[in-house]
């Protein structure tokens, strides 16, 4: 398995090389259409609030290179989840990001002895590359534009996370994203398969009752009622593989408006299932910008 995450690197590395020495020679212009470079995903990656797509973030076409920076807060029932990152993107093909989530347990950490307030960071790097394919250009065909990405989690309380069942503090997931986009039909729909050792995102450690691999589901569809404004929902499966408390399937309601080509603002209704303690609900804003 690590022969295979480490040729996964390599074949990034090889990809972004070539594009990162001709990169003075790349202008900065945006040439992607308003809101089909996504928005940031809670781990950094362009697609919805819960799951990565396909499509590269940025506002880069072919031929040039574009960046985001974001910023989102989600409120839930018992806890606040903050996370903040940037992205790079060339040639509207290779896209890397980084990005820090914190989790804050609020009453709950004072309930379990931790401190009100007790928070756990995770840092996350992504990388991912369209294998084949265009989201928009490809309208008069069915195939989809189709993605695979890496991100690598770091979670700055491994003793804590260790002491509830987890494996490890550290870990990699890898996914491969399909998007297509349906634009006379105002329609959006991606479907991603993740491999996983994350519990809670990777916000309480990798791996659990086993430290295997499991193989996840995540799904998104989003429809445009203009060319500023679109509403969808999105379906992240998760593995359940901590004995001491139950993970479940998170969903979510949103909608994206795009002020201008560098400033968006996406707000939803998210259901987290359950975290520890119980059923996770609440909303979620995000604003990001981008060039």
């Amino acid at each position: 398995m690590k022969r295979l995450y480490s040729g996964a690197w390599m074949a990034a590395l090889l990809l972004i090389a070539p594009v990162a020495v001709h990169a003075q020679s790349i202008p900065v212009t945006g040439g992607k259409l308003l809101l089909t470079g996504g928005v940031s995903q809670v781990e950094g990656s362009a697609g919805g609030g819960l799951t990565p797509w396909a499509v590269i973030g940025g506002n880069d076409s072919a031929g040039q290179f574009g960046g985001n920076a974001y910023a989102t807060e989600i409120k839930t029932t018992d806890y606040k989840i903050t996370s903040q990152g940037v992205l790079f993107s060339v040639d509207n093909r290779i896209e890397l990001s980084a990005s820090r989530q914190a989790f804050d347990t609020q009453a709950v950490g004072a309930a379990l002895g931790l401190g009100y307030g007790y928070t756990i960071n995770q840092t996350t790097l992504g990388a991912k590359v369209r294998l084949i394919g265009d989201a928009v250009l490809d309208q008069d065909r069915w195939l989809p534009q189709i993605s695979a990405g890496v991100q690598y989690k770091s979670n700055d309380k491994a003793g804590l996370v260790t002491a509830l069942g987890a494996r490890s503090g550290k870990g990699t997931d890898l996914y491969l994203s399909a998007t297509k986009l349906l634009l006379a039909h105002s329609l959006l729909l991606n479907a991603t398969v993740r491999e996983t050792k994350a519990n809670q995102y990777g916000i309480l450690g990798f791996g659990g009752i086993d430290d295997k691999y499991h193989t996840e589901f995540e799904a998104s569809a989003a429809y445009l009622l203009s060319k500023r404004l679109a509403v969808g929902a999105e379906v992240r499966a998760k593995p359940d593989n901590l004995a001491v408390a139950h993970e479940g399937t998170a969903y979510d309601a949103f909608a994206a408006y795009a002020f201008n080509r560098h400033l968006s603002l996406t707000v939803a209704y998210v259901d987290l299932g359950n975290i520890v303690t119980r059923r996770q609900t609440g909303f979620y804003a995000s604003l990001q910008a981008g060039f």
